[in-house]
């Protein structure tokens, strides 16, 4: 019970807007306390801290390194860039389409949902307005490029949800590449049809944009070249690719199983090395391109000072999910938690994931903190179940990060917040586009997914 009631006031604080830096250690000492279990300071500076410290340590670089890609991005222009490349595509009559694409593509090559957010809100509305869609429908579009299938999906994209696996199952972000295509393409056909309906059903009652012209004047701007606006991202993803595939894996790296380097395998740091040197590399071409042109060079310690400080905050949100999670993990309760999922899941590692991993971030309101704590807590037995099963840890790696992306795009989901708040919008006028793209369609491709390769026996080695 009192494991229930401190997750409840988790999501309801959350949901009020306030600070999960703050919610999370109080909340894990109100849980503590109640239970009796415990003492609760022992519990604070032994548990909370030293989980919220081992997530920090290991994860920073990259949150460091993708908020500042995505920095660069976004003050390059090359983030606009993308966008107006795909609208000249596809043309002004398959806005959505473009829209989605756009953001598709910068997340997938590791720019910040947030900072996808701000940097294609300001087209997605001038490009609205022209072609008379309603403005209501943008964070949809939004919803589904950035936040579902090259978020969790595809094999290789660069969010943090997909590389938190690799440390617990020691693979890549390339894992299980056939699940994680066919997910995503699934989540991109069924979201692009609930799209184009809703724009069918907006023009048959004659609605148009629905707001003022609002748009800034800075989309008139000459673009980039498209080519060059999306090598940066190419090479962060073709560079990921050869190193944690051809490069590293050649490399000695016998000295890591000594004790000074923690006596671990490569397969624990293969992925986070190639991610973090393939962002170095993107990092360092957006730096060329900006001490090339002398009005950007002078924002460049600006933006990069920018990048590394818009890392912090997520970074410590996540961190803080994390310590929650293993306080939770550590009192007797959970353990009634724990079997009830299992209990629904008798003998399926990967139905355990769907479930444990949807629920938490449902009530944290976050993917990469209910996958952390998910996994953090649970890791071990997925790994025993999944060999027992027959059933590879690149199986367990694409379903816990598709999990990841379902149940947290509850209303008090911070980036939902976000989107609604950068777009102007309230949950009335958008929220049932955002859930149906970034929450429905997810959850039942995973469920149905998962539900058939376990009957036909894929995932069995």
């Amino acid at each position: 019970m009192a494991i229930l009631i401190s997750l409840g006031l988790l999501m309801y604080g959350a949901y009020r807007g306030l600070s999960v830096l703050v919610l999370a250690p109080v909340l894990a000492a109100f849980a503590v306390m109640i239970s009796g279990d415990l003492p609760w300071m022992g519990t604070y500076t032994q548990i909370f801290i030293a989980a919220l410290g081992k997530f920090a340590v290991k994860y920073f670089p990259i949150f460091l390194m993708g908020s500042i890609f995505g920095k660069l991005m976004e003050v390059t222009g090359f983030a606009r860039s993308v966008a107006q490349g795909f609208l000249k595509v596809f043309g002004h009559s398959r806005a959505i389409l473009a829209i989605v694409l756009s953001c598709g593509l910068l997340t997938y090559g590791g720019v910040s949902a947030f900072v996808v957010v701000f940097t294609i809100y300001p087209l997605a509305s001038a490009l609205f307005w022209e072609v008379k869609m309603p403005k209501r429908l943008i964070p949809g579009a939004i919803a589904m490029g950035a936040f579902t299938f090259s978020m969790t999906a595809l094999p290789g994209n660069a969010q943090i949800h997909n590389l938190i696996p690799m440390s617990y199952f020691g693979t890549t972000a390339f894992a299980a590449p056939v699940l994680g295509g066919v997910a995503g393409l699934c989540m991109f056909v069924l979201g692009s049809l609930w799209l184009q309906k809703r724009v069918r059903d907006a023009r048959s009652c004659g609605e148009g944009y629905g707001y003022e012209q609002e748009f800034s004047e800075r989309q008139n701007a000459k673009p980039i070249s498209f080519l060059l606006a999306v090598a940066p991202i190419v090479l962060v993803i073709a560079s990921n690719y050869l190193l944690s595939e051809q490069i590293i894996p050649t490399w000695e790296t016998d000295y890591l199983q000594t004790a000074k380097f923690g006596g671990i395998e490569l397969s624990k740091v293969l992925g986070i090395w190639s991610m973090l040197m393939a962002l170095a590399l993107g990092i360092l071409l957006l730096f060329l391109y900006m001490i090339s042109k002398t009005n950007l060079r002078k924002k460049l310690a600006e933006s990069i000072n920018a990048g590394a400080m818009g890392s912090l905050l997520p970074t410590f949100n996540t961190a803080s999910e994390v310590g929650y999670g293993a306080t939770i993990a550590s009192l007797a309760g959970f353990a009634l938690i724990r079997d009830g999922i299992f209990s629904v899941s008798p003998g399926s590692p990967l139905l355990a994931e769907v479930l444990s991993i949807n629920v938490l971030a449902g009530i944290t309101g976050s993917a990469s903190g209910g996958l952390s704590i998910a996994l953090e807590a649970l890791g071990d037995q997925f790994i025993a179940l999944g060999q027992a099963a027959g059933i590879s840890n690149e199986y367990l790696h694409r379903v816990a990060s598709l999990s990841s992306g379902g149940l947290d795009t509850f209303p008090h989901n911070g980036a939902v917040i976000t989107l609604l708040t950068v777009c102007g919008l309230t949950h009335k006028e958008s929220y049932k586009d955002i859930a149906v793209v970034s929450l429905v369609i997810p959850l039942v491709v995973t469920v149905t997914l998962v539900g058939l390769g376990s009957l036909l026996g894929v995932f069995s080695s």
